[in-house]
């Protein structure tokens, strides 16, 4: 499959090795703003006359690729993808799925008026001993809490140092994404505490607490600092998973375990899933192959970032902050912000925000059809896309 790549900086380069390691992707052109990193990127990737330019859409015409991975600053999101769905080309892009919830949501439409995929490599989500831990918290009866303790203390430099709200929206989206493939249900309340600690070197908060409130009443926890030096946990945080019959355990690194009130659980092997972007972007060319609808499909990873843009309403309120609301808000924000009518209309079209992402025919007014989904809790697993 014949792609190009927006996007040369730091992540850009990751996601170079990682297509260059492809069996599943040629390469075909490289688009960053700054033609000096295109080429140093073409150069990396054994490529050196390679295409490269600052627009995309004229990189597309000069290559007729398949497909494009955006992997650009969050702020350009939205601008690439959109750009790339209108050119009728289906995208795989870095997480968040915009720089906003509303942003979000006008790429959702976008994605069921031009019918192409748009998926979010939400990366840490392509990791066997997750999906292992998923299948141990299986045995533990009904799952009533979910926790995460993420300790870490990177220095980035550039614009995460920069960014606002730099944990939640740059980092805490992996756990939350986690915690919603894990419980299985949508989010329902966040309650949010950040802060930054005296000695962090970033601009932004870098310490929060979490509560969020899932269907059935499930409480999910987490507990995070992007500048704790010493006793670092692993960069997927440490995971607990209590039910009626045990709890579950994961370090983040080690295999999952599992005890059902005294008795060592044993869960069923499952499937392996790949590591992070590589196994992101080989579901990425699978879905474009079979139809099945990806991990990571927009409709369903829009809730991931809801989850980040309530916690950091909550925290700036001091007050619990419903999902719904911030749904309907974002939407409201997306209407009145959309440019493009054809993508105006489908949200207009959109009765109930929450259902047209869960995939409920009430909900989204009978408009443009988009891809075939379920809940979006599930992110639509072995679903197909009517493409």
């Amino acid at each position: 499959m014949r792609v190009v790549q927006v996007g040369a900086g730091e992540m850009g380069r990751a996601w170079l090795r990682t297509v260059a390691e492809s069996a599943d992707v040629e390469l075909v052109g490289i688009v960053d703003l700054d033609l000096d990193a295109a080429r140093a990127g073409a150069v990396a990737a054994g490529l050196p006359d390679l295409p490269v330019d600052r627009d995309l859409a004229q990189l597309v015409e000069r290559t007729s690729p398949d497909a494009v991975l955006d992997v650009t600053v969050p702020v350009a999101h939205h601008p690439v993808t959109m750009q790339a769905l209108r050119l009728g080309l289906p995208v795989l892009g870095e997480k968040p799925a915009a720089q906003t919830v509303a942003e979000a949501l006008s790429l959702t439409a976008a994605a069921e008026v031009t019918g192409e995929l748009f998926m979010v490599s939400q990366s840490r989500r392509y990791n066997d001993q997750l999906v292992a831990l998923r299948a141990h918290a299986g045995l533990l009866g009904d799952v009533g809490m979910v926790s995460t303790s993420f300790a870490r203390a990177p220095h980035f430099g550039g614009f995460r140092e920069q960014m606002d709200d730099v944990l939640l929206l740059d980092m805490a989206i992996h756990a939350f994404d986690s915690a919603r493939y894990l419980i299985g249900r949508d989010p329902v309340s966040v309650w949010c505490d950040s802060w930054n600690p005296s000695w962090s070197w970033y601009r932004g908060d870098a310490a929060a607490s979490v509560v969020v409130e899932f269907e059935g009443g499930i409480r999910y926890r987490y507990d995070g600092s992007w500048c704790s030096p010493g006793a670092e946990t692993s960069w997927n945080g440490a995971w607990r998973v209590s039910g009626s019959g045990g709890t579950a355990l994961w370090s983040g690194d080690d295999e999952p375990t599992s005890d059902l009130d005294g008795t060592p659980g044993v869960a069923e092997p499952q499937p392996t899933v790949g590591v992070e972007i590589a196994g992101s972007l080989a579901a990425f060319t699978r879905a474009l192959r079979s139809g099945e609808r990806p991990d990571g499909e927009v409709h369903g990873n829009v809730m991931s970032l809801v989850m980040v843009e309530a916690a950091i309403a909550s925290t700036r309120s001091g007050q619990r902050v419903m999902v719904d609301e911030v749904l309907e808000n974002a939407h409201r924000e997306a209407v009145a912000a959309e440019r493009d009518p054809e993508v105006r209309a489908r949200l207009e079209s959109w009765r109930s925000v929450r259902g047209a992402l869960q995939g409920d025919p009430a909900a989204d007014g009978g408009g443009v059809g988009g891809p075939a989904r379920a809940s979006s809790a599930a992110d639509g697993v072995d679903l197909q896309e009517a493409r």
